[in-house]
């Protein structure tokens, strides 16, 4: 997926990192030369200079060739605008943004532009692989100490859970299902339901039950 992050402070740099890491193609449009000059960041990642709120540079940067725009600025002004001009002007798919502060947070919605809004850089990161991904096990978070992460896997034509049950599915006792998002529907799993292509399933695993789980929704193994 070609994906376009505006800002290139530590959050913006951490995501297009984190992007270019999972095989996506990022381009990090930032302002100041001087901010890319000092930054370390993955050799996969696209610069380009230039304002992120002005629909010249915008242009210039072809943004209309992208699939997904993070708002990943420190200024929450900026976010908006970015997220507006993303949305109307170049017609981007799907477009996430950083809130900075939380009493803003009202105004990130669809009238900005805005399809999700988020403050955590590792929760943007997730938001954007599971906007993006089909087919893969993504990493929403992990808790207790990282011993246990809730991941999610939108399942693709070819998974091998498509048309089994849950029950059928054998996961092994650390791996718990949590919900299957169908549409606009959120159902919580049962022995009896069945798996269908486009469903996206979130699960609780240990750092041991994950590989299992990813070979049981998409046949493959790290």
């Amino acid at each position: 997926m070609r994906i376009a992050v505006a800002g290139a402070g530590a959050v913006g740099i951490y995501i297009a990192n984190d992007l270019v890491d999972a095989g996506h193609d990022v381009l990090l449009i930032e302002q100041s030369l001087t901010v890319q000059n000092k930054s370390k960041t993955d050799p996969g990642v696209t610069w380009f200079i230039g304002d992120a709120c002005e629909v010249s540079s915008l242009r210039k940067a072809k943004l209309d060739t992208y699939d997904v725009l993070v708002a990943a600025t420190g200024d929450d002004e900026d976010n908006l605008v970015v997220s507006l001009l993303a949305k109307t002007e170049f017609a981007i798919p799907q477009i996430i943004a950083r809130v900075n502060h939380p009493k803003n947070e009202w105004m990130f919605n669809e009238a900005w532009g805005v399809d999700q809004a988020v403050s955590t850089p590792h929760l943007l990161t997730a938001l954007v692989e599971e906007a993006v991904s089909v087919g893969r096990l993504i990493e929403i978070f992990k808790f207790e100490g990282g011993r246990i992460r809730l991941v999610e896997c939108t399942l693709a034509e070819d998974s091998p859970a498509v048309n089994k049950t849950v029950s059928e599915l054998k996961a092994p006792a650390d791996i718990t299902l949590v919900a299957i998002v169908r549409g606009d529907h959120v159902q919580h799993p049962k022995a009896g339901s069945v798996l269908e292509v486009d469903d996206e399933i979130l699960a609780l695993v240990t750092d041991q039950s994950y590989e299992d789980l990813r070979r049981l929704l998409t046949g493959k193994s790290d």
